[in-house]
């Protein structure tokens, strides 16, 4: 199975309520990720143990520069961001090197699997 990892743990709380329901990655990552696929979304250190918060379908895949991001994609990765240069300065801190409005990104838009009462 395929994860999607996040290593801070702010972003546990905004997925649990729903608030992150996409990620931004640096690079080109459609071969990787395909829409309809189901991931695991995952919060921990990076090399250490990880907390599985649940299973989501992929429901988007777009490749595109972050400058062509809009205020819109950008706030569903990160609700406290709507500007490309934010964005670029979140990407540089998280990637530890500076990210331009030029460089490539790929958005998953992604949605939680809700099992089915009484399980």
């Amino acid at each position: 199975m395929y994860a999607l990892n996040f290593y801070s743990p702010i972003v546990a709380e905004q997925l649990r309520t729903q608030r992150k329901t996409a990620t931004i990655r640096l690079g080109d990552k459609a071969g990787k990720y395909k829409k309809g696929m189901i991931v695991a979304v995952l919060v921990g250190v990076r090399f250490g143990s990880r907390e599985k918060i649940f299973d989501a379908v992929i429901d988007k895949v777009e490749v595109k520069t972050l400058g062509e991001l809009s205020p819109r994609e950008i706030e569903h990765d990160n609700p406290e961001i709507r500007r490309a240069e934010d964005m670029a300065a979140w990407l540089s801190q998280l990637y530890n090197r500076e990210v331009t409005p030029d460089d490539t990104v790929t958005v998953i838009r992604f949605s939680q699997i809700v099992p089915p009462r009484g399980f």
